[in-house]
């Protein structure tokens, strides 16, 4: 999961860019978004997310709308992390059912497509609220998923 629309960046009022937060129009927008999800992913035992203020704040609305569990920060989902460490993150929590992630753009494209092609695979991009359901078959690595479903935040909103 990619967090939802956020504020641009802007040093005055943010000088890091880690506590840029999610927009108010953004956050209503995910709120739909999160009720959407809920109807056809279900309920992640896990949930790793970076914790960046709008990534973060994007997981706790999933908790709230779509009773996901709550938030454990993963630093593996932060923008500087590799793609070999989100993948070791990932890997670190098999056996639970079902783990979901919420980070950023590239970081989580280029995440879902070594999973699904290979370590230097770079093909996929998440729109903002967007969501992708793989299968992974353990071991955990690069190339040992398959791809289930793409969905945009509006085909999750229902319009």
């Amino acid at each position: 999961m990619r967090h939802a629309a956020a504020f641009n960046r802007d040093v005055q009022r943010w000088p890091g860019d880690r506590e840029r937060p999610l927009t108010l129009a953004g956050q209503q927008r995910f709120r739909k978004t999160a009720r959407g999800l809920a109807s056809v992913a279900g309920r992640p035992e896990v949930v790793l997310a970076s914790t960046l203020t709008r990534a973060w704040q994007t997981a706790q609305v999933l908790q709230d709308e779509a009773g996901w569990a709550a938030p454990i920060a993963c630093a593996e989902m932060e923008p500087d992390a590799s793609t070999a460490d989100a993948i070791n993150a990932i890997a670190r929590h098999t056996g639970v059912p079902t783990l979901a992630v919420v980070g950023h753009e590239p970081n989580l494209g280029m995440l879902i497509s070594a999973l699904l092609a290979g370590a230097d695979a770079d093909f996929v991009s998440l729109k903002k609220g967007g969501a992708a359901r793989l299968h992974l078959e353990p071991p955990v690595a690069a190339g040992s998923g398959t791809l289930r479903w793409l969905l945009t935040p509006r085909l999750l909103r229902g319009r």
